[in-house]
Protein backbone atom coordinates (compact mmCIF):
# COMPACT_ATOMS: atom_id res chain seq x y z
CA UNK A 1 0.00 0.00 0.00
CA UNK A 2 1.28 3.51 -0.88
CA UNK A 3 -0.50 6.74 0.44
CA UNK A 4 -0.17 10.38 -1.17
CA UNK A 5 -0.84 13.21 0.26
CA UNK A 6 -0.71 16.75 -2.05
CA UNK A 7 -0.13 20.02 -0.94
CA UNK A 8 1.12 23.37 -2.25
CA UNK A 9 -2.09 23.85 -4.54
CA UNK A 10 -3.64 27.63 -4.39
CA UNK A 11 -5.17 30.55 -6.32
CA UNK A 12 -2.29 32.62 -8.15
CA UNK A 13 -2.09 35.29 -10.74
CA UNK A 14 -1.02 34.31 -14.49
CA UNK A 15 3.18 34.43 -14.92
CA UNK A 16 3.01 33.67 -10.93
CA UNK A 17 4.78 30.38 -9.68
CA UNK A 18 3.58 27.52 -7.34
CA UNK A 19 5.31 24.54 -5.95
CA UNK A 20 3.13 21.17 -5.24
CA UNK A 21 4.48 18.46 -3.01
CA UNK A 22 3.82 14.81 -2.99
CA UNK A 23 4.28 13.24 0.45
CA UNK A 24 4.46 9.10 -0.12
CA UNK A 25 4.01 6.68 2.74
CA UNK A 26 3.73 2.92 2.79
CA UNK A 27 5.79 0.69 0.72
CA UNK A 28 9.74 2.20 0.04
CA UNK A 29 9.33 5.35 -2.26
CA UNK A 30 12.24 4.56 -4.37
CA UNK A 31 10.90 1.42 -5.73
CA UNK A 32 8.17 4.08 -7.60
CA UNK A 33 7.90 6.12 -10.39
CA UNK A 34 5.86 8.95 -10.13
CA UNK A 35 4.05 11.20 -12.07
CA UNK A 36 1.58 14.32 -11.65
CA UNK A 37 -1.90 14.84 -13.43
CA UNK A 38 -4.31 16.94 -14.10
CA UNK A 39 -8.00 17.78 -14.24
CA UNK A 40 -9.82 20.60 -15.21
CA UNK A 41 -13.72 20.55 -15.01
CA UNK A 42 -14.93 18.79 -18.13
CA UNK A 43 -11.69 18.01 -19.41
CA UNK A 44 -10.05 14.31 -19.30
CA UNK A 45 -7.07 13.59 -16.80
CA UNK A 46 -4.24 14.64 -18.42
CA UNK A 47 -0.11 13.72 -18.12
CA UNK A 48 1.56 16.26 -16.68
CA UNK A 49 4.96 14.85 -15.84
CA UNK A 50 6.61 11.83 -14.47
CA UNK A 51 10.12 10.73 -12.81
CA UNK A 52 11.63 7.71 -12.36
CA UNK A 53 12.59 5.81 -9.14
CA UNK A 54 16.02 6.84 -9.13
CA UNK A 55 15.52 10.88 -10.27
CA UNK A 56 17.66 10.62 -12.96
CA UNK A 57 15.24 10.77 -15.60
CA UNK A 58 12.37 13.11 -16.65
CA UNK A 59 9.23 13.59 -19.02
CA UNK A 60 6.98 16.32 -19.76
CA UNK A 61 3.33 16.58 -21.40
CA UNK A 62 3.92 19.54 -24.46
CA UNK A 63 1.93 21.83 -22.80
CA UNK A 64 4.39 22.54 -19.51
CA UNK A 65 7.75 21.58 -20.84
CA UNK A 66 10.10 24.55 -20.28
CA UNK A 67 7.54 25.92 -17.29
CA UNK A 68 7.40 22.66 -15.30
CA UNK A 69 9.92 20.55 -13.55
CA UNK A 70 9.23 17.62 -11.63
CA UNK A 71 12.16 16.52 -8.95
CA UNK A 72 11.98 13.45 -5.91
CA UNK A 73 13.57 13.62 -2.55
CA UNK A 74 13.88 9.93 -1.97
CA UNK A 75 15.43 11.15 1.54
CA UNK A 76 12.10 12.78 2.43
CA UNK A 77 9.54 10.45 0.77
CA UNK A 78 8.10 13.12 -1.43
CA UNK A 79 8.10 14.55 -5.12
CA UNK A 80 7.87 18.10 -5.75
CA UNK A 81 6.49 20.16 -8.94
CA UNK A 82 7.83 23.58 -9.47
CA UNK A 83 4.96 25.40 -11.87
CA UNK A 84 6.71 28.81 -13.76
CA UNK A 85 4.53 30.87 -15.77
CA UNK A 86 1.25 29.69 -14.91
CA UNK A 87 -0.87 30.38 -17.21
CA UNK A 88 -5.07 30.45 -17.14
CA UNK A 89 -5.47 27.20 -18.66
CA UNK A 90 -3.47 25.73 -16.18
CA UNK A 91 -6.31 25.82 -13.72
CA UNK A 92 -7.06 22.28 -12.94
CA UNK A 93 -6.94 19.76 -9.68
CA UNK A 94 -3.31 18.30 -9.82
CA UNK A 95 -2.96 14.55 -8.74
CA UNK A 96 0.15 12.81 -7.36
CA UNK A 97 0.93 8.95 -8.48
CA UNK A 98 2.72 6.27 -8.28
CA UNK A 99 3.50 3.54 -10.93
CA UNK A 100 4.91 0.01 -8.67
CA UNK A 101 5.47 -2.31 -11.63
CA UNK A 102 5.11 -0.55 -15.03
CA UNK A 103 7.88 -0.06 -17.65
CA UNK A 104 9.21 3.82 -17.96
CA UNK A 105 7.32 3.95 -21.47
CA UNK A 106 4.16 2.73 -19.77
CA UNK A 107 4.42 5.79 -17.03
CA UNK A 108 5.58 8.29 -20.06
CA UNK A 109 2.72 6.73 -22.42
CA UNK A 110 0.07 9.91 -20.80
CA UNK A 111 -2.36 7.03 -19.72
CA UNK A 112 -3.51 7.07 -16.05
CA UNK A 113 -4.22 3.59 -16.84
CA UNK A 114 -1.51 1.88 -15.59
CA UNK A 115 -0.74 4.05 -12.32
CA UNK A 116 -1.47 2.17 -9.11
CA UNK A 117 -1.75 4.93 -6.86
CA UNK A 118 -3.04 8.15 -6.71
CA UNK A 119 -3.42 11.17 -4.11
CA UNK A 120 -6.98 13.05 -3.37
CA UNK A 121 -5.56 16.19 -5.71
CA UNK A 122 -4.53 19.49 -4.83
CA UNK A 123 -6.69 22.62 -6.22
CA UNK A 124 -4.64 25.24 -8.70
CA UNK A 125 -6.57 27.88 -10.08
CA UNK A 126 -4.70 30.47 -12.06
CA UNK A 127 -6.08 33.91 -12.34
CA UNK A 128 -6.05 35.96 -15.87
Amino acid sequence: QVQLVESGGGLVQAGGSLRLSCAASGRAFNSNAMAWFRQAPGKEREFVAAINRGGAVTAYGDAVKGRFTISRDNAKNTVYMQMNSLKFENTAIYYCAADLYGSWSSVVSGSARGFDYWGQGTQVTVSS
